[in-house]
């Protein structure tokens, strides 16, 4: 088995790039500097330094704790106890040292990965990205550590500035595509997972985007005030871009249960609360073209709860109509908002399972609850919001889901009680 073994958890990797390629041409070099070698090549391979035995304990944490909140840079945090003291940027006889050039192997904006190895021994990324920041902290008497900072590539897109750029009729998804496409950000292509889009964003020259426009602003703008889907890295560092949140298609990918039938939990957040409420929206396109939406009733028993959005890049009347409609809730609902668990309770198959749950994706969780002498169960099919890992030596691993309700449909199954009606609640697959 590839990795190293934490706590019953799995075998797990942590790389980071050292700035070393390890086939690369070097020009005037008695091994590497031969022309048309098929063995060492003009770009090289990138030579990732093993981390993992140093480190204590690593966080990662994606995604969004609340549909509420906006989507920002994924982070990973890892903690290092330098017992040889190689990780020191000043040491020149680190095996990580880039002699040839003078720069620590090890050094801020190098590519990281958090691979764990399945039962089958393919590796599984949970976090790629880039290190950020190395805190190296000098113990006196004691071992040195260092804490390593690091965060998905929304952290580049937040560094990214635009020039100015004169926008065309185009829907959510293309306008994504336009701006990851533009000289100024060159994001990859092959790192791209780009829904099309449900609404269209505005075309004329009212709708210049100015230069000096932060990349991920802008980009969440196009999600936050018209699309309202989701925008993320993905675990193995894929720029996500998907449509607007509605229905879905019953099909959870892990059930939660506390009652020894299926996956268990040892915590689970669960809201009920009035501030959840939004009873009156207001959206604002950039033009000045103006919804407003309302719920009376809501209005009448929690008072006016207002949503607005002032810079909307949407333009037709329908869709802006469309939207503030779609920003009403009006009814609080008791829901979980969280689930969290332990590698140490799974199975083998669970732990595959949870390792790679991806944002967007659907999970059931069911709680028992005693109502006077007897016991009853609630069950939820939930939207994973935002996903944490925690992977110590003493403890092991353990992964929390924050959560979204979802309307969730269910496949049509034709002479069947239930399923078989064709309805809001029932579609094809």
């Amino acid at each position: 088995m590839s990795g190293f073994a934490v706590l019953d958890s799995g075998n797990y990797d942590l790389q980071i790039a050292t700035g070393f390629n390890v086939d690369a041409f070097i020009l005037d070099d008695a091994l590497r500097g031969h022309l048309d070698s098929t063995e060492f090549v003009l770009n090289g391979t990138t030579e990732f330094a093993s981390v993992l035995e140093s480190t204590t304990n690593i966080a990662v944490k994606r995604g969004r704790r609340d549909i509420g909140d906006q989507f920002s840079a994924g982070t990973i945090t890892f903690n290092i106890t330098d017992v040889d003291g190689i990780f020191n940027p000043f040491d020149e006889n680190s095996p990580y040292y880039n002699t040839p050039d003078a720069q620590p192997g090890l050094a801020p904006m190098r590519e990281m990965k958090l691979i764990r190895y399945d039962s089958a021994n393919n590796p599984e990324l949970l976090f790629s990205g880039y290190v950020v920041n190395y805190d190296y902290n000098f113990g006196l008497g004691e071992l040195d550590s260092v804490t390593v900072y690091g965060a998905d590539q929304f952290y580049l897109l937040a560094q990214t500035y635009l020039d100015e750029l004169n926008v065309s009729a185009e829907l959510s998804g293309a306008r994504i595509s336009t701006v990851l496409n533009l000289p100024e950000v060159d994001f990859p292509l092959a790192q791209r997972n780009i829904a099309t889009g449900t609404v269209n964003l505005g075309h004329n020259a009212a709708y210049t985007v100015s230069a000096g426009t932060n990349a991920l602003s802008y980009i969440a703008q196009i999600n936050s005030t018209a699309e309202f889907g989701r925008i993320f890295m993905s675990r193995d560092g894929d720029f996500t871009f998907q449509n607007r949140i509605g229905n879905t298609l019953s099909g959870p990918v892990a059930d939660f249960h506390d009652n020894g039938t299926a996956i268990p939990y040892t915590n689970c957040g669960i809201t009920f609360q009035a501030d959840a409420v939004i009873n009156r929206s207001v959206i604002t396109g950039l033009d000045g073209t103006t919804a407003t939406a309302e719920d009376a009733a809501s209005i009448a028993q929690y008072f006016i709860q207002t949503a607005s959005i002032t810079n909307s890049l949407l333009h037709e009347q329908a869709s802006i109509d469309t939207a503030a409609a779609y920003q009403l809730f009006p009814q609080p609902e008791p829901r979980f908002t969280s689930v969290e668990t332990p590698f140490l309770a799974l199975t083998t198959p669970q732990k595959d399972t949870l390792a790679v749950v991806e944002i967007g994706d659907t999970i059931t969780v069911e709680k028992t609850f005693q109502t006077g002498v007897t016991t009853t169960s609630l069950a939820q099919e939930l939207a994973v919001e935002g996903i944490e890992h925690y992977i110590d030596y003493q403890s092991g691993h353990r992964v929390a889901y924050f959560t979204s309700p979802t309307t969730v449909v269910y496949e049509l199954v034709l002479d069947s009680a239930l399923y078989g009606t064709i309805d809001t609640e029932n579609a094809l697959g």
